[in-house]
């Protein structure tokens, strides 16, 4: 059952994430699990928290790699989380309709009375945004807090999601990327901002702008072929990333 809305969202509401800028601090990912283990998405399973193995529910995750070689080479810090994609695969393997993309806005999803726990979306995702909530026996997600963004009791400059109003370093934007005046749509244009694995073809909303090459303050903004190529996965990319 496909649950995208029958006409393009007036608004495509997303994240602009800069790679550059990133330290690895996980503040995003911290507080992104405080607000929503009370929020709309709340509870988020914590399995032995304090043990040799702990898991849970987490929305956010940042990864480090080593990426290029030699002079060029770098850490990158690549924050992990939904992309609330124009034509998001997760919910059109949906059996039930509970993955669903809002029109109003472009935010993608889950209605966990519909959802039966069949992971399928989970595999369908290729970005592994998707979270098995083994309490609750549903999937979870990335809700770009809904209910912070639309909150008229908070103060407007807080009205972000908990990951955009925490980074410590500014390298985490939020707005309309429908919108070309945007402030969010000005930063992808003039950084060379860029879907992740745009071969897919699910069109993320959420962009990532460019580590700069070392020594010059132009981008390394890879063409979509350039992306297409890339080999060893997330790796592959960044290296592309930084060898141009």
């Amino acid at each position: 059952m496909t649950s995208l809305p029958q006409a393009p969202a007036k608004k495509q509401l997303g994240l602009v994430i800069d790679l550059d800028t990133c330290v690895g601090c996980h503040a995003c990912a911290v507080n992104c699990k405080q607000w929503n283990s009370g929020g709309h998405a709340a509870p988020l399973t914590d399995l032995d928290p304090y043990g040799p193995a702990p898991d849970g529910v987490w929305f956010n995750r940042v990864h480090s790699f080593e990426a290029g070689e030699g002079a060029a080479g770098r850490t990158v810090n690549f924050p992990r989380s939904c992309l609330h994609c124009a034509e998001p695969a997760c919910v059109t393997v949906c059996p039930t309709g509970a993955s669903y993309k809002r029109a109003e806005d472009g935010i993608v999803l889950v209605d966990e009375s519909r959802c039966i726990g069949c992971k399928l979306c989970s595999w369908a995702c290729p970005y592994g945004a998707r979270e098995f909530d083994s309490d609750a026996g549903v999937m979870k997600k990335c809700t770009l807090c809904i209910d912070r963004i639309y909150n008229d009791n908070l103060p407007e400059a807080e009205r972000v999601p908990a990951c955009v109003s925490t980074c410590p370093v500014g390298a985490r934007h939020f707005g309309d990327l429908s919108d070309p005046d945007s402030a969010v749509s000005h930063l992808v244009a003039e950084r060379g901002g860029f879907d992740l694995m745009p071969e897919l073809g699910y069109r993320p909303t959420n962009k990532y702008l460019p580590p700069r090459h070392r020594g010059t303050s132009r981008p390394a903004a890879p063409t979509h072929t350039a992306t297409a190529k890339a080999s060893g996965g997330l790796l592959g990319w960044l290296d592309r990333l930084l060898t141009g």
